[in-house]
């Protein structure tokens, strides 16, 4: 007779909810280089690997904006800014319309924690700015409290700084939400992925004219794909997409 089964010991050591990734092998007997990773290359692959992979469930919710009247207020001002010594990019008017959607929706600009979800009463946004190694997001810091003329100022300088790598170390710190402009390389949509510790990004396509159809009638309009990737542990769909209308609604 078969002596009777031993119960089955419970693993008291804790499993990762998700396996590391592979290490990838050089390639052999193929024509190519090897290009060391910069400690900065090395970062953005932990950081994105950790916040796509490890830590929030990605979800991407996308609208499109019509930006004829942003457009048309731009040109129609920059001249005037440019005799104040800024220059009038289309990023601040996103930098406000997001601004707003966190006053409207703050739950896409709180935080998870293993107490709860933290929301923040400020709006710190980020703005993705490629250099030539790689990605740096210098914050605006209370970007509510900004009218358009104090946030180009704030986009202008900031983005001269990160491009000149003279960010001050608290200048990329304590954002709470992030906007990559990829449709400044001729990118139409993305789902770009959430900067951790943050729960959502906004992903802003190229501007260009579309045929429309208002009020039963064809017209020309500038606009753009806005896609909204957030944190599922934090928001939902209706909040997410509440969220997204606002700055549509803003621009």
């Amino acid at each position: 007779e078969a002596p009777p089964a031993k119960p089955r010991q419970q693993s008291t050591t804790a499993q990762p909810a998700i396996a590391p990734t592979k290490s990838v092998p050089v390639p052999q007997g193929i024509p190519g280089e090897l290009v060391q990773l910069s400690n900065m290359r090395r970062s953005i692959a932990q950081h994105m690997v950790e916040s796509k992979l490890q830590t929030a469930p990605h979800v991407t919710t996308v609208m499109e904006a019509d930006l004829t009247a942003v457009s048309e207020h731009r040109a129609q001002n920059k001249d005037a800014f440019v005799k104040q010594g800024v220059k009038l990019t289309f990023t601040p008017y996103f930098v406000m319309a997001v601004a707003r959607a966190l006053q409207a929706v703050p739950e896409l600009g709180a935080r998870w924690t293993d107490e709860g979800v933290f929301v923040h009463h400020v709006q710190h946004i980020g703005m993705a700015v490629a250099i030539e190694d790689g990605l740096i997001v210098p914050v605006i810091k209370n970007a509510g409290d900004y009218n358009l003329l104090g946030l180009a100022r704030q986009v202008n300088d900031l983005a001269e700084r990160a491009r000149n790598r003279q960010l001050p170390p608290d200048g990329v710190r304590d954002g709470t939400f992030t906007i990559s402009n990829h449709g400044v390389s001729g990118s139409i949509f993305a789902t770009p992925i959430i900067n951790q510790p943050q729960s959502a990004i906004l992903g802003v396509g190229m501007i260009e004219k579309r045929v429309k159809v208002i009020d039963d009638a064809i017209a020309i309009r500038a606009c753009a794909y806005l896609s909204l990737t957030f944190d599922h542990r934090v928001a939902d769909g209706a909040n997410a997409d509440a969220f997204l209308m606002t700055i549509k609604q803003t621009l």
